[in-house]
């Protein structure tokens, strides 16, 4: 990595040290070598990919881990790590502004600040759960809780839910199912009995140890951190903390509270089709004369009874105590620093409007990651989430444009964007999500081919005038290859979609 004492203009300047940015910085180093490259992160903390394993025309999977920007980029000359936090860009004079005043020029700028959470409400007792901080917020006080409410319904709520135990859980969501982001009602059911009532914790995830994808982790690493804006060249003298967070974070850690009196015991009450209305504390319960309701559950029933530090009222007007709520309800494009300042065109979400190429209406500034919305005409069975996978794909293709545009070349949309894919995990399963997954889009022309068996595997397959356009595989059922195939290829499948999910027959062999 190269000092930047002096320096103030760069070729190129990334801003954010997630996924998409380090992953833009990345590809561009090695497009383009002999160019200055500038990161500019808050924080010398980034997340970097590793463990990539790609498979099919699209898939992929790989793991994150948290580095110190100084240490990942040692072996790159071309590019400068820049911690601070930009306040605002000039677009006129290709500049941008730190929140210490030094100003740095660019040719070409990248915007990847992600996303910022979008907490239900500002209060002492409401967290979100977006960074290493937030997490160990979270574990110091569930260590002290008897009853959590959460309240969301996508990955991480999921994940919390199912990783939780040893206190009273209530989770909250506007859906009339579980994961409403990821399943239909009918995978939704397949993974509820994963959080019932007093299921024991440890028995569960030992099933799953044997087959269980290896996904993303969460762990500390020590290192150098300076107080002060710097670019990081030498040894600062002091230390920062931090961890890594991505799906499956809580993995690696025991997310213990302190109410069960049988150890190691799930404990959830799920509250469907409503939405967080307010918060009181239990003088403003008092006033308003409304009672508290019950905590369905077989053990602590005494908890009900006991004084709370605040109470969560939802909009089918329920009223639960409990000793803190995690606001897992999304996150928003994290744009302000930027549409402040210059006329960015913003989308109905809040990104900044990219189009094919990932630039922005505004000259040499392009954006990825979750700071972003698309604007061009989407694939058929493409459609934008917010998720890592997409962060890196979205990085890496920036980069590409930024290469290109620079070498005066003109570039073509990466196939990427032709099929939405997205490996994870959730409940101890193995989940893939193909194309329109759950029918984005297709109102109710299309039709649904399904296979389930319990506690196994779930596999819907989505058919639109006999060509399949999406599919959520659930456990180990190895189709994820065929069918990519069959959705990029769009095969009429009209003949065998009768037999296609058939366990006895293998699929793969009949279409070679």
């Amino acid at each position: 990595m190269a000092s930047c004492d002096t320096r103030k203009d760069f070729t190129f300047v990334i801003i954010g040290g997630g996924i998409s940015g380090v992953s833009c910085v990345e590809y561009l180093s090695s497009l383009c070598s002999e160019e200055t490259i500038a990161l500019i992160t808050a924080t010398d903390i980034v997340k970097a990919t590793c463990n990539l394993k790609k498979f099919g025309r699209t898939l992929e999977e790989f793991d994150v881990e948290e580095r110190s920007a100084s240490l990942l980029f040692e072996q790159s000359p071309n590019v400068v790590s820049i911690q601070s936090v930009v306040v605002g860009v000039h677009p006129q004079e290709h500049s941008i502004i730190t929140e210490s005043g030094n100003k740095y020029y660019y040719k070409k700028l990248c915007i990847c600040t992600g996303g910022t959470p979008n907490l239900i409400t500002r209060h002492p007792c409401v967290i979100g759960i977006r960074d290493t901080e937030s997490v160990l917020q979270l574990k110091s006080k569930l260590s002290q809780a008897r009853r959590v409410a959460i309240v969301g319904n996508g990955g991480i709520a999921l994940e919390l839910v199912y990783e939780m135990y040893d206190c009273q859980v209530l989770w909250a969501i506007k859906d009339e199912t579980i994961g409403n982001a990821f399943f239909d009602e009918g995978a939704a059911t397949f993974f509820l009995p994963h959080i019932e009532t007093n299921q024991q914790v440890w028995k569960e995830k030992k099933k799953f140890m044997t087959h269980t994808v290896k996904r993303m982790k969460y762990g500390i690493e020590t290192v150098e951190n300076n107080k002060h804006e710097a670019c990081y060249h030498g040894n600062p003298s002091n230390t920062l903390s931090g961890g890594a967070l991505g799906p499956d974070w809580c993995s690696d850690f025991s997310l213990c509270g302190a109410s069960s009196k049988e150890k190691g015991y799930r404990q959830v009450h799920v509250e469907y089709k409503c939405e967080f209305k307010q918060l009181l504390n239990p003088e403003e319960l008092k006033r308003c004369g409304e009672k508290e309701s019950p905590f369905p559950s077989i053990n602590d029933s005494l908890l009900d009874s006991a004084d709370w530090p605040v109470y969560i009222q939802l909009s089918n007007g329920k009223i639960y105590g409990c000793d803190f709520i995690v606001s897992a309800t999304g996150v928003v494009p994290n744009t302000q620093s930027f549409v402040s300042c210059a006329p960015f065109d913003t989308a109905e979400d809040g990104g900044l409007l990219v189009n094919s190429n990932m630039q922005t209406n505004l000259v040499d500034i392009y954006a990825a990651g979750d700071v972003c919305t698309f604007g061009w005409d989407p694939a058929p069975h493409w459609l934008q989430m917010r998720l890592w996978s997409q962060a890196r794909q979205m990085g890496m293709f920036a980069a590409k444009c930024i290469a290109a545009h620079f070498s005066n070349e003109k570039i073509p949309l990466d196939f990427c964007f032709e099929l939405f894919t997205h490996v994870t995990q959730f409940f101890g399963y193995k989940v893939v999500l193909l194309g329109k997954f759950n029918a984005q889009g297709l109102g109710n022309d299309y039709e649904l081919l399904l296979r389930c068996a319990k506690g196994d595997e779930y596999v819907k397959v989505v058919l639109h005038e006999d060509k399949m356009c999406g599919a959520v595989l659930i456990g180990e059922t190895d189709l994820e290859e065929t069918f990519e195939n069959l959705i990029l290829n769009q095969t009429d499948l009209s003949a065998i979609k009768d037999i296609l999910l058939n366990p006895e027959i293998d699929i793969e062999d009949y279409f070679d």
